[in-house]
C-alpha cells in the first residue's frame, strides 16, 4: 500500500506534537487495530540519506499514534523528507505516512540571554 502524504512544516527551534488516527475505510468508521504495533518516524536529508532527526512515537489503542519532536531537536534540522513506519507483532512492516519536511529559520533565539549580551543590548538602546 502506498503511504498517505503528509508534509511537516517546522519552525526552527520550536516543539511539535502531531496526532495521527489510522482508519481502514474512507468513512473513518473502522479503526486500524494497532495492538502490538511499534511506530517509528525519522527525518532524513533524502530517502536513504543522512538522519537529521527522529520523532518520538507513542501508540494509543485502538488507532492513535502521537508523534513529537523537541525544540532542541528542531533547532538543528534542515529540509528533507520523513515517514512513519509501523512494525506489527508478527514482523510485518508498513509505512503509513510520508512527505517533505520544510524548515523555516527562526527570528527569536530561544537561548537565555547572557549578562554580557544584556549589557551590550542596553548600550545599543
Amino acid at each position: 500500500m502506498t503511504p498517505g502524504k503528509y508534509a511537516l512544516s517546522i519552525y526552527l527551534g520550536d516543539s511539535y506534537r502531531w496526532q495521527f488516527k489510522l482508519w481502514s475505510d474512507a468513512a473513518k468508521t473502522a479503526a486500524v487495530d494497532l495492538t502490538g504495533v511499534t511506530a517509528k518516524a525519522e527525518i532524513r536529508d533524502k530517502a536513504g540519506g543522512a538522519l537529521l532527526g527522529a520523532l518520538t512515537c507513542v501508540v494509543t489503542l485502538p488507532n492513535i499514534i502521537d508523534a513529537s519532536i523537541t525544540a532542541s531537536d528542531t533547532a538543528v534540522l534542515r529540509k528533507g523528507v520523513w515517514d512513519l513506519q509501523l512494525t506489527y507483532a508478527g514482523g510485518d512492516v508498513s509505512t503509513v505516512l510520508a512527505g517533505s519536511v520544510t524548515v523555516t529559520a527562526d527570528v527569536t533565539n530561544g537561548a537565555a540571554t547572557s549578562s554580557a549580551q544584556r549589557s551590550r543590548l542596553r548600550s545599543i538602546s
